[in-house]
């Protein structure tokens, strides 16, 4: 896509890295213009107007100018900061995973209404929802279908067959459901329960509210965000730095509860 030599639109700071001692890089994703790189001049600087504007997270609107290897901020205003998920490390971590998953499945430059109203619509969720966890449930599984990575979850990849009531298997190699015959003797398939099956085909074909009348339970919840998550592993062919940001939250949580 050819950019604009100047051109304003609305954004979220996915991240943001230093540059020299005053300046920083930071990944935007935009509804029309996809994900790019932006330089932000002078904005780590005490002086700086547009530091509180360009906080990763941030919804906000900002005026680009095309330099010769990057954009250039020229402007910026916040339109939504999210202090409640800034304020709540429990629902900053989840936050921070949405905006780095985007940030990997994302290419350069490619627009994408969808992605960026599915990003702000969990972070609007992430603010409210007692249960962020589910938030992100639902946030994985329409990240993999916009990104052309649905996981088959009504059929067995191997014998092509409707999955029967039984413990199956999900297998993130095979893209997606393997029944207990075809499963048998591979490694890599974990054992998918038949509740578990049903709330991920819930999430892959409901709507968010859907989801959110469900009373899903922490063990059942535990074991749905264990495939979803080696699935999406084995995409990116790499871990997600935001996931062991969670899990060590969760384990600083667990010890205070044995201590009380």
């Amino acid at each position: 896509m050819t950019l604009p030599r100047l051109f304003k639109t609305e954004a979220i700071v996915l991240r943001q890295r230093k540059l020299g001692e005053a300046d920083r890089i930071l990944t935007l994703y935009t509804p029309t213009y996809g994900k790019l790189d932006a330089k932000a001049k002078g904005v780590r600087k005490t002086t700086s107007r547009m530091s509180g504007h360009l906080q990763p997270l941030t919804r906000c609107m900002v005026q680009l100018a095309r330099g010769r290897s990057m954009e250039v901020i020229a402007g910026c205003q916040a339109l939504e900061s999210f202090a409640v998920i800034r304020e709540d490390l429990q629902r900053l971590s989840r936050a921070l995973y949405a905006a780095e998953l985007v940030d990997r499945f994302v290419p350069e430059h490619v627009e994408s209404h969808a992605t960026y109203h599915l990003l702000l619509d969990t972070l609007r969720r992430l603010a409210q929802a007692l249960d962020a966890d589910s938030v992100l449930r639902y946030f994985e599984m329409r990240l993999l279908e916009h990104s052309g990575f649905r996981p088959e979850l009504a059929r067995c990849l191997g014998c092509e067959r409707q999955l029967q009531p039984v413990t199956n298997y999900f297998s993130p190699g095979a893209g997606g459901t393997l029944c207990p015959e075809c499963a048998g003797g591979t490694a890599g398939p974990r054992p998918l329960s038949v509740n578990a099956l049903k709330v991920m085909r819930l999430l892959q074909r409901g709507s968010y509210n859907d989801m959110a009348r469900l009373q899903v339970p922490p063990e059942l919840g535990q074991e749905i965000e264990r495939h979803l998550r080696s699935y999406i592993v084995h995409v990116l062919e790499r871990d997600v730095n935001a996931a062991a940001f969670i899990e060590r939250l969760r384990r600083d949580a667990l010890f205070e509860t044995i201590e009380v």
